[in-house]
């Protein structure tokens, strides 16, 4: 199999690239970046694109499975309107340029609590793209929507407070369907999910992907 990789440089996208170049069933990976990778690997195509010229790139849009790890933060964004351009635009807009291209399954990683229909920013740019991304008719359509996310080295003071509250409560027997997840579990999931699952839409939440790996 031919599997595309975008959101390549962040934790679970990174992760993801070095499950995919191990595993003996993908043939090529092709990942699409802002910029250079310091991975090297026989199976690896790198592209550096634009993500806002895509009349640039599209032809280069060919394989078997498109795994979207794509995603920022408002503070790195700097805005929402930067944050929708990356988490919802560019992402929709691969995702269609796929499709059009006949690739037939589609791997996302979304949030928790996902829902078009949410009054919170960042919930409801998920969910759209959930909704939007489901309407282009992959022959596979499978969304994660993890909890709290456990990066290594991270520097999200944060998020890794979060961590440490949630996994307090869970040791309580408090909140244990949002048990925070590591990034490599996460990336296992996307993985093994486009192996198992039959055609159609799937999703899984927190519990779920934990409950899948076993």
């Amino acid at each position: 199999m031919k599997a595309l990789l975008i959101g390549a440089t962040g934790a679970t996208g990174k992760d993801l690239l070095e499950l995919l170049l191990k595993d003996e069933e993908i043939n090529q990976v092709d990942v699409f970046v802002r910029r250079e990778l310091n991975v090297k690997h026989e199976k690896l195509n790198s592209h550096i694109i634009d993500f806002d010229k895509p009349e640039e790139w599209k032809y280069l849009v060919k394989g078997d499975i498109l795994f979207s790890c794509l995603g920022t933060t408002l503070k790195l964004a700097g805005s929402k309107e930067a944050q929708w351009k990356i988490d919802y635009e560019y992402q929709y807009q691969f995702a269609k340029i796929a499709r059009e291209s006949n690739v037939n399954s589609y791997v996302l990683v979304s949030a928790a609590n996902a829902s078009s229909k949410s009054l919170i920013f960042y919930s409801k740019m998920k969910g759209k793209l959930e909704d939007d991304v489901k309407a282009l008719q992959f022959l596979k359509t499978i969304i994660l929507n993890p909890p709290l996310l456990l990066r290594e080295n991270t520097d999200r003071k944060m998020e890794v407070l979060g961590a440490k509250m949630i996994l307090f409560l869970n040791s309580l027997g408090i909140f244990r369907s949002q048990k925070p997840i590591s990034t490599k579990l996460l990336a296992g999931a996307m993985l093994k999910s486009v192996k198992v699952l039959k055609n159609g839409d799937s999703s899984m939440t927190g519990q779920n992907i934990l409950e899948f790996l076993k």
